[in-house]
């Protein structure tokens, strides 16, 4: 998009503002030479892509500034693999999903075989709650690249949305099979299947996740849910004050006190998330 900024017109205005008047003598003076080398290098500046480091660079901008710098190289290449893959990204952290959607949806025309692209696509489909969508570009993923992790992971959750359990419990074991010590893998198909009352399989899954180096405070605060749901309280608290504040933790011990007198043995959310808690 070459479009001439305000100072690059500015700047042409000027230019021709300070052209020399027509003489009244019956001879033509010879025409100024135009003064735009401002307005041309502006011009260039707005269409030329950015660099390789500038867009390593960009992966360090907030959310918004990313979005902004994705879409002005979307727009000055739309074919342009990376740069929608970009925008995309951003605009679904931003939670603006359907615009999302919307970029993948454009980049998997243009590259139906890109595993990285086929992620995104499942991925934005699994933001918005539509996993039933998200099961063919994930399902595409696995195909292209069968010794990747990330398709089956996305595959399950995107089977779990679509309520197809043995398809999703399929898939979170070949992700585990594929990443044994990844502690999201681990923790995503804990709670798969403590939302379907196999709480014990569950803490074995979660303490494996928990003590391995990529695990987060989502993973600790899912062991503490599953300990707290098989009214083990004590336990699930003294894990929760690692990662959560007091007036938190208390909430979500009033909810595990009730949820375990009401004879409850499992949830259906991911994380402390579904208790109120933050992650």
């Amino acid at each position: 998009m070459c479009r001439m900024s305000v100072f690059a017109a500015t700047a042409l205005a000027l230019s021709l503002a300070s052209a020399p008047p027509a003489a009244a003598f019956g001879f033509k003076p010879k025409p100024a030479a135009p003064s735009a080398p401002a307005a041309t290098a502006e011009m260039v500046e707005e269409s030329r892509k950015a660099t390789p480091q500038e867009r390593t660079l960009a992966a360090g901008l907030d959310p918004l500034a990313r979005a902004a710098f994705w879409a002005r190289e979307a727009n000055l290449d739309p074919t342009d693999i990376q740069a929608g893959l970009g925008l995309a990204q951003a605009l679904r952290t931003l939670g603006q999903t359907t615009e999302a959607a919307a970029a993948a949806q454009r980049l998997a025309v243009l590259a139906p075989d890109n595993v990285e692209v086929m992620l995104e696509l499942a991925r934005v489909h699994l933001s918005r709650g539509e996993g039933f969508y998200g099961v063919a570009p994930a399902r595409q993923a696995e195909v292209l690249a069968p010794g990747d992790w990330r398709p089956p992971f996305l595959l399950a959750m995107a089977y779990e949305q679509a309520e197809r359990d043995a398809e999703a419990m399929a898939a979170h074991r070949r992700a585990v099979q594929l990443a044994p010590n990844n502690a999201a893998v681990l923790s995503n198909f804990a709670m798969f299947q403590a939302a379907r009352g196999q709480t014990q399989e569950a803490e074995t899954l979660l303490r494996q996740a928990a003590v391995l180096p990529g695990a987060t405070a989502v993973t600790r605060q899912n062991l503490a849910l599953i300990l707290g749901l098989q009214g083990r309280i004590s336990e699930a608290e003294a894990l929760a004050r690692q990662d959560l504040p007091p007036q938190l933790v208390a909430n979500n011990l009033a909810y595990l006190r009730g949820a375990t007198q009401a004879g409850a043995t499992g949830g259906s959310g991911r994380s402390w998330d579904a208790v109120g808690a933050a992650q």
